[in-house]
């Protein structure tokens, strides 16, 4: 996916406290839900990420929560100045030590065990992943189950690694530790917590 190019101080939220509560409720709404879709970042119109995206990290971030950009999202122009500006998260170079993480499915490479998985003491320390999409209506589909889930709901996502759905077992089988996915386009999310089986992949 193209970024818009943003100087540092591109705006971030219109009203700052009523649009960071609002997508804040749309990321846990999309985890609680497993597969069903939740509208955000529609009044971000200039930040060098697709909206939903960057409005997820304005709104779940701040100074005490270490950010990690995949590579491709770290070489666009603007991205970690605007995020350090409008967020002053710590951004961090390994994977593991982050609370959250920002990744562009569409060249960066998806590897959920380099990300932290919790400790048994404290399985919320784990990395909830940022996952940009193109689009969350085409592609095989997932057949997902578990909380949140009346019986199944289908995840439809292009561009999955080849081995997205063995690397996604292991991750569930680690319960409660493990991260979780919010897969994010320009104006939607869904979550995908580590709660959630994949009964079947269409791929």
């Amino acid at each position: 996916m193209s970024f818009a190019v943003a100087s540092p101080l591109a705006a971030g939220f219109q009203e700052p406290v009523f649009d960071s509560q609002h997508t804040f409720r749309m990321a846990m709404e999309a985890l609680a839900n497993p597969g069903r879709m939740r509208r955000a970042g529609q009044h971000l119109t200039d930040a060098p990420l697709p909206a939903a995206a960057a409005a997820l990290a304005l709104a779940l971030c701040d100074y005490e929560t270490p950010l990690f950009l995949a590579s491709s999202v770290s070489a666009t122009t603007g991205v970690g100045d605007y995020l350090r500006f409008h967020t002053d998260a710590m951004l961090v170079a390994n994977p593991a030590t982050a609370a959250f993480a920002l990744i562009d499915l569409s060249h960066d490479d998806l590897n959920l065990a380099s990300f932290a998985q919790g400790s048994p003491e404290y399985p919320d320390r784990s990395t909830t992943v940022i996952v940009i999409v193109n689009t969350l209506t085409d592609g095989p589909a997932m057949v997902l189950s578990g909380p949140g889930i009346a019986r199944t709901t289908e995840l439809r996502v292009a561009g999955l690694p080849g081995d997205f759905e063995e690397q996604w077992r292991a991750n569930r089988a680690s319960f409660p530790l493990g991260i979780d996915i919010i897969f994010a386009t320009s104006d939607a999310i869904v979550g995908l917590p580590r709660s959630t089986c994949i009964v079947e992949d269409g791929r």
